[in-house]
C-alpha cells in the first residue's frame, strides 16, 4: 500500500504588468534613494563611486545617476522574481505584507550589495578609495540601510498593486 501526498502549487507565469511594476517601482525607489545618496550621504558616492564600479572616472554625476537607476530597475525585477517563491508569494500581493517584504528586501540589499559586494567590486576594478571588506561603518551603513529600505518599499508596493490576490 502506498501513500501519496500531492501539494497544489500556483504555477502561473508572472504577468507582464508585474514585471513592469517591479521595474517602475525600482526606478521610483532609486530616485528616492539617489536623493538620499546625493544630499545626505557623504560625497562623492553618486558622482564618483558608482561610476567607478564601471571604470568611469569621476566626477560624473549624470553617469552615477544613470547607473544607479539601472541598478534600481534590475533589483526591482529581482524582487518580482524572489516573491514568486513561497512563503513570499501571498504577502507580496497585499499592501501590508508588501511593506514588510520591502523592508526585508532593503535590509537584504544593504547586507549583500553595500556591505559585501560593493567593496569587492570596487577593489577588483582598482578604485583607490574602495571601502574595507566588509563595508560596515557607522553612520554610513545605517544611512545606506535607510536608503535601501526607502528604495525597496516602492518596489514592493508597486508589485502588490498589480499582482493578483
Amino acid at each position: 500500500m502506498s501513500t501519496r501526498t500531492e501539494t497544489a502549487v500556483d504555477s502561473r507565469p508572472v504577468r507582464a504588468n508585474e514585471w513592469i511594476a517591479g521595474a517602475a517601482g525600482g526606478f521610483l525607489g532609486s530616485i528616492l534613494f539617489g536623493l538620499i545618496m546625493q544630499y545626505v550621504m557623504p560625497a562623492p558616492l553618486l558622482e564618483v563611486v558608482i561610476p567607478a564600479m564601471y571604470g568611469i572616472e569621476g566626477p560624473a554625476l549624470a553617469a552615477g545617476w544613470a547607473l544607479h537607476q539601472f541598478h534600481g530597475v534590475v533589483l526591482g525585477l529581482a524582487y518580482v522574481a524572489i516573491v514568486q517563491l513561497e512563503p513570499f508569494r501571498s504577502p507580496a500581493r497585499r499592501i501590508g505584507g508588501s511593506v514588510a517584504l520591502g523592508i526585508g528586501y532593503g535590509v537584504l540589499t544593504t547586507l549583500v550589495l553595500a556591505v559585501l559586494v560593493m567593496p569587492i567590486w570596487l577593489s577588483t576594478v582598482g578604485f583607490a578609495a574602495a571601502p574595507p571588506f566588509p563595508n560596515v561603518a557607522i553612520p554610513g551603513t545605517v544611512v545606506s540601510l535607510i536608503g535601501h529600505i526607502v528604495y525597496a518599499i516602492p518596489v514592493a508596493v508597486a508589485y502588490a498593486f498589480v499582482a493578483e490576490n
